[in-house]
């Protein structure tokens, strides 16, 4: 299929983030979608079920009684070699942990739609990155996304990762800014997604009796560490996949994605790094400070893990200040993000300034303003201590 016959087959429609899951996940079809409902990520599965409902996908979606057996049910279905996908929030993703564990060590192609929610408690039903900073050490691929055209196309290429490397993955929007607003996105045709995706041939299955496997088996000292040296080998590989695959997906797509997205970093002397809708507005005060004269950037991270140091340290280690801003908080420690950030400087030995920012906990609003106020400490050169709270009534 050309580019040219994609471009005339494709359409723009209005969705919102959880819709544009649901219209990707009913080109995929998969086999088995085990579902348990928590705000935001309600729509994406309620949307999916109305297709199946529709007749428009075949998949058995099974309704279980939590987030812990809905996991569960995801390992059972992908152990026995089924296509499968799943979706959850906040506690529910919280409540899966110690399965999270059980589907990457198992190696298991699940694929996992996040709209990304306060932890409590308190009790807060909006969109900050503690629920997936929360599980970013269980062994899963996690790939975040501004829009909802990215919500839709990382979908359709987290499904392929996840079977191409074996290792289940999280595509990742933000509660309600994301998952919540409707905005105009490209579909693919049907069938040029189902290419794309191909029919899955699982390399081991339960149900395979003439080839038989052990799932869960007991691992004792001597062969337990070599397990996870493998898993974590498999991770790391997942980046090269990604790019062949994002390769791939331009082809049929013409949208182009990296590991990362460089925005007016080429010359900038201050760079802002984020993850997730935070960045459109970053994009516009990037391009507001820049009729100003000013050389600042954003530098968007998409691919979270595997995490991608060495590349990021090659972006970042020309400018002169650098501000981190995580949209969660690890207690008693520096932010997830920031953190991450500072191992890539110190492997790499970047010298530059760096700051710690941390917004927009509990759904809290972001402003330009704020945005600027962060460009502006880098510009006068500020230091600081620790970590500074944008907008917070503590400041």
């Amino acid at each position: 299929m050309s580019n040219r016959t994609n471009m005339t087959n494709r359409k723009k429609i209005a969705l919102t983030g959880g819709m544009a899951a649901a219209e990707a996940l009913r080109q995929i079809n998969p086999d088995v979608a085990p579902v348990y409902p928590i705000t935001p990520q309600t729509p994406i599965i309620e949307g999916f079920a109305k297709f199946e409902a529709d007749g428009k996908v075949d998949t058995e979606i099974i309704t279980v009684e939590s987030e812990h057996s809905a996991m569960s049910a995801a390992i059972g279905a992908s152990s026995a070699g089924a296509r499968t996908i799943t979706a959850t929030s906040s506690q529910g993703l919280a409540l899966m942990n110690e399965v999270l564990y059980i589907a990457s060590g198992s190696r298991l192609p699940i694929l996992m739609l996040i709209s990304a929610r306060a932890l409590g408690a308190p009790i807060n039903i909006h969109g900050d990155h503690s629920d997936v900073m929360g599980a970013r050490d269980t062994g899963w691929i996690q790939i975040f996304s501004e829009n909802a055209q990215e919500v839709y196309d990382n979908t359709i290429i987290g499904m392929k990762l996840a079977e191409k490397t074996e290792v289940p993955v999280m595509v990742i929007m933000d509660g309600f800014t994301t998952s919540h607003s409707v905005e105009i996105l490209e579909t693919l045709p049907d069938e040029a997604v189902k290419k794309f995706v191909g029919k899955f041939e699982p390399s081991r299955s339960l149900l395979d009796i003439e080839n038989p496997v052990t799932f869960g088996p007991v691992s004792l000292p001597d062969s337990y560490f070599e397990f996870k040296i493998e898993q974590d080998k498999a991770i790391k590989k997942a980046e090269d996949e990604y790019l062949k695959i994002a390769k791939d997906f331009a082809e049929i797509s013409n949208r182009h994605y990296d590991i990362f997205e460089k925005y007016q970093t080429e010359d900038a002397e201050h760079i802002i790094v984020l993850m997730g809708s935070t960045a459109g507005t970053a994009k516009n005060v990037v391009d507001k400070l820049r009729e100003q004269g000013q050389k600042v950037g954003l530098l968007k991270i998409k691919l979270f893990r595997p995490f991608p140091h060495k590349e990021i340290a090659e972006v970042l280690k020309k400018t002169k200040s650098v501000a981190v801003m995580d949209r969660s908080i690890s207690f008693g420690t520096n932010p997830p993000l920031y953190s991450e950030i500072m191992n890539s400087f110190f492997m790499f030995n970047v010298q530059c300034l760096m700051s710690s920012y941390v917004y927009a906990l509990g759904g809290r609003d972001i402003f330009a303003s704020d945005i600027e106020s962060v460009f502006e400490d880098m510009i006068k050169g500020e230091k600081f201590e620790g970590t500074r709270y944008l907008n917070s009534k503590d400041n």
